[in-house]
């Protein structure tokens, strides 16, 4: 009896190999089906995650039907730089919506930051604006830039910012400090560096010293808000924000974070409800965005404040902080040019580290 691997037997060969080859690429076929199935199910999980973190988002926020002004009152669109207005509050209701919506309302706003991402979206700039800054309102006349809110709503305010700098503002986005609250909880706790020591007023008895505190949710919102403690009041107010946006950026973007789900659903769910964003920033325009930025780390974000002409008074006895028209002038010009970062390197601003 010969065996099929016998040379002198090359039939029994070739019927052994003819015999294998359903088994070779029934096997393979059966890899393949396994693999399908691990990449549909890992697509599936996915796209169900993304579908509901989007789904969130969209219900979480409000929206702003009527965010801009007119359009012939505006600078021309550009397809480029991003420039998205950025307006904080300690209250979220009835006169918010009236702000929201375009009408005059005693609404006012907290903090006022203009976040400008270059057309190569490799940096984010964020530029803090006094809000007793002294400006013209457009209609209306000298006043605190603040108050374009109280007078004409989320439109007016949008059109201050546009005439001061003659830059379009593409989105705009109203977030109350209680979301930083949330978003600071969310994240298990953020480090900030506290620069200048201060004893808390909305924490009876507790003072912070400089250096590296790990802030909870209501330690975060009372270092945000927190201005009478200090001699300079709205201006370390300022820089404290700042500060507390570098680390939550920090802490963002760390790989844990971005790694696990759960901790990023948690944190726009968190955020999203204090949240109110024109009604084209929906989750696509942030997923595209989110995109186009995929490469910033936080030595990549730079912030700094609107240089200003200093303290003064105006007529009517309001105490105002001036505008240092060179410094508009300049900062106009180098966000026309796209080249903000030029101008924030030979000023010397910090960057996220």
């Amino acid at each position: 009896m010969t065996h099929p691997f016998d040379s002198s037997n090359d039939a029994g060969r070739e019927e052994f190999s003819e015999r294998r080859r359903p088994v070779k690429k029934r096997r393979g076929r059966k890899v393949l089906i396994a693999v399908a199935v691990v990449v549909a199910l890992v697509a599936v999980v996915a796209g169900g995650y993304l579908f509901n973190l989007a789904r969130t988002f969209d219900s979480g926020t409000s929206k702003i039907d009527q965010a801009f002004p007119e359009e012939s009152t505006r600078p021309k669109k550009t397809d480029t730089a991003m420039n998205i207005l950025v307006m904080g509050s300690d209250s979220r209701g009835a006169t918010e919506s009236d702000a929201a919506g375009g009408t005059p309302t005693n609404q006012r706003a907290d903090t006022l930051m203009l976040m400008h991402i270059p057309a190569d979206r490799k940096n984010i700039y964020t530029m803090s604006i006094m809000r007793d800054l002294w400006v013209d309102i457009p209609g209306h006349g000298e006043a605190k830039i603040n108050s374009a809110l109280a007078l004409g709503g989320t439109p007016l305010m949008v059109q201050t910012i546009e005439s001061i700098f003659q830059q379009r503002i593409d989105h705009v986005a109203m977030i109350d400090f209680e979301g930083f609250k949330g978003l600071t909880d969310a994240l298990g706790g953020v480090t900030v560096n506290i620069k200048v020591p201060f004893t808390s007023t909305a924490l009876p008895g507790q003072s912070f010293a400089p250096g590296q505190h790990t802030f909870n949710g209501t330690e975060a919102l009372a270092f945000v808000r927190e201005r009478h403690a200090y001699a300079d009041g709205d201006y370390q107010r300022v820089r404290n924000q700042q500060e507390f946006l570098r680390a939550i950026i920090k802490k963002s973007i760390a790989g844990q974070t971005l790694s696990n789900p759960i901790t990023i659903n948690n944190m726009v769910g968190a955020v999203s409800p204090f949240v109110t964003v024109d009604k084209s920033l929906d989750s696509g325009a942030v997923a595209g965005l989110g995109l186009e930025l995929k490469d910033i780390r936080v030595q990549n974000t730079f912030m700094f404040t609107l240089p200003t002409g200093g303290i003064g008074t105006s007529t009517d006895g309001q105490s105002i902080v001036l505008t240092d028209p060179n410094a508009i002038h300049d900062i106009s010009a180098a966000m026309a040019s796209d080249t903000l970062g030029e101008y924030v390197a030979a000023n010397k601003f910090e960057n996220g580290n």
